[in-house]
């Protein structure tokens, strides 16, 4: 009897996760393709590498957000970080 409440509690577990890695690729995939759409560019790995890093779903939902305001790439690549500020505002 043991057993089976621990297989079930991986179980759990692992669709749990399972649902949470669906959901962040779900989140990165639409940012990309909101910033392909709306911007015109192709070239994303750099992008889609730093989103694969981020783990916190709340934060990618943040990003699509932001990938969607964004007034341009720039503007985007400076929110994740990928370039500094151009105004002299790399001070935080």
């Amino acid at each position: 009897m043991q057993e089976s409440w621990v297989i079930q509690h991986f179980l759990q577990q692992g669709i749990k996760q399972g649902i949470e890695q669906g959901t962040r690729e779900s989140l990165i995939e639409g940012i990309l393709e909101n910033l392909e759409f709306r911007f015109k560019i192709h070239d994303l790995q750099i992008v889609a590498a730093r989103l694969e890093r981020i783990d916190a779903v709340q934060r990618l939902k943040e990003l699509r957000r932001e990938a969607l305001q964004a007034v341009s790439f720039e503007a985007f690549q400076r929110t994740l970080g990928l370039i500094g500020d151009t105004n002299g505002n790399d001070s935080p």
